[in-house]
């Protein structure tokens, strides 16, 4: 029996969902905290029902942006349905947060004292699986002679720690080719009654996982991108940032690509 097979039952969700998988956009959309299902080996984590639905189990609102933007863009969203409390698709898998046992002063009883087999179960069921699954559409869009930017969609919390976060949304990058972000930053700058971070509320470093994995070696362009998640609660808002990044993303391409 392979590790994954001793996770993950054969009727629960595949860690790599696709959703517009053959959309012709140059964009390729990632959601690593899509989606907050816990596989049935692992009960709850030892979490209550509030708990899994609260931001610290996944990125709230970025399913339905998603699939959303997929469709406005006619690009490809591949996302991962999976709680960040189970693996967090977005951290080195050697990473202490990739399996944290406390997140925003809540304790996660079924990551406290996790065994290495435990963890190297979850990696291969759902963490190695995900990340394969972008490198392969990548090596695909390539062998096509497709371009690609990658844009990683994630939500934050409006207060954390006590303190309210002011910005609407935020765009981050570090290294590699950062065209594009910095492009879509201004574009969105731009948009009216907005207020958008740059490397606002979290900085791109070395906590980061998907990006720097993908995008730095093959030299794509990419932005993650952070939208404050009371503006995705409502489908009216999904709809507004939808239209929002829709309107600024197009606007951003000649940067990258003539």
């Amino acid at each position: 029996m392979s590790l994954s097979d001793s996770l993950l039952l054969a009727d629960e969700p595949a860690p790599a969902q696709w959703v517009n998988a053959g959309g012709r956009a140059p964009f390729l959309l990632l959601g690593d905290h899509a989606g907050n299902a816990i596989p049935r080996a692992l009960g709850t984590l030892g979490l209550s029902g509030q708990d899994r639905e609260r931001h610290i189990a996944w990125d709230i609102g970025v399913h339905a942006l998603g699939i959303a933007l997929a469709e406005a863009l006619d690009a490809p969203f591949l996302f991962q349905p999976y709680s960040r409390l189970v693996i967090d698709c977005n951290r080195d898998p050697a990473h202490p947060e990739a399996a944290p046992a406390m997140s925003d002063g809540s304790a996660i009883p079924g990551n406290r004292r996790l065994q290495a087999r435990d963890l190297a179960e979850r990696i291969a069921a759902i963490h190695a699986p995900y990340h394969a699954e972008i490198a392969a559409e990548i090596a695909r869009r390539g062998a096509a002679a497709r371009p690609t930017i990658l844009l990683a969609l994630h939500s934050f919390t409006p207060a954390l720690g006590g303190r309210a976060r002011p910005w609407h949304a935020g765009i981050l990058y570090d290294r590699g080719d950062t065209r594009f972000a910095e492009a879509l930053l201004a574009g969105l700058r731009a948009q009216a009654d907005l207020v958008v971070g740059d490397n606002e509320p979290y900085r791109m470093d070395a906590t980061d996982f998907s990006v720097p994995h993908h995008a730095y070696p093959a030299g794509l362009p990419y932005a993650e991108i952070e939208v404050r998640q009371d503006g995705l609660e409502m489908p009216a808002g999904v709809e507004r940032w939808c239209e929002m990044l829709h309107r600024a993303c197009t606007a951003a391409l000649p940067s990258v690509i003539a």
